[in-house]
């Protein structure tokens, strides 16, 4: 089978006409007509137009037709003595974080309406909600676009030396919202140090009372799109 006839096969399963295909693209009415293989520039098009298209299968027929996604999942945190009880199922909502002020707004409303979808994956601790990753702070154990699912608590319960998610106050009416490592701060016991997995990015000193909402971050979720 040659390219052409792998692409009547894929517009076949799309319910995708020859003629919008071939009109779409700026081919030739007859492109489809023989069972050759197609140049690399015709290729490298239809693989633009329709990015689903695993590129291996069309040029060589290896592999399936639609690229395939792949989920890795981590549990953070999981090394310390105290072992958190796993869950066999849960339900745990992914909220859009552009949609809240801020990490206090949405620990303490949980408002339907900011709920994205819903995660459903067995066998992980008891988690509060997940949000996506952006910025590269915590690259490469988190990159932009991971989801990272967490648990809320209070400073009284950190655990120094673990990931989690804050909310910082920079003044009266602006904060930001960050992933880091949480550790004692050498200016003493009212402050924290805030350290990025990314060398790149300095550690940090902050006073406690900056620090508006705390979660821990329990396992991050990354999707590889394989090509």
């Amino acid at each position: 089978m040659g390219s052409t006839e792998r692409i009547r096969e894929y517009l076949d399963y799309k319910g995708i006409t020859k003629y919008k295909f071939c009109n779409d693209l700026g081919f030739s009415n007859k492109f489809l007509d023989n069972s050759s293989n197609m140049g690399t520039d015709k290729a490298c098009k239809i693989l633009h137009h329709y990015p689903e298209i695993n590129s291996e299968w069309l040029l060589t027929g290896n592999g399936s037709m639609i690229k395939e996604d792949n989920t890795n999942i981590v549990i953070m945190n999981n090394d310390r003595k105290t072992i958190d009880s796993l869950h066999v199922s849960q339900e745990i909502p992914l909220y859009d974080l552009e949609a809240v002020a801020g990490l206090r707004e949405l620990f303490s409303s949980g408002k339907p309406q900011r709920v994205l979808d819903t995660i459903k994956i067995p066998n992980l601790p008891k988690c509060d909600g997940a949000i996506s990753v952006t910025g590269d702070s915590m690259y490469p154990l988190l990159k932009s676009g991971d989801i990272i699912l967490y648990k809320e608590t209070e400073f009284d319960n950190i655990f120094f030396g673990e990931m989690y998610l804050l909310s910082v106050k920079l003044n009266d009416w602006e904060e930001y919202i960050t992933v880091k490592y949480v550790q004692k701060s050498e200016q003493g016991s009212e402050f924290v140090k805030l350290v990025s997995q990314n060398s790149h990015h300095q550690p940090k000193d902050i006073h406690i009372s900056k620090i508006s909402a705390l979660a821990l971050i329990k396992a991050s979720i990354r999707i590889n799109t394989m090509m």
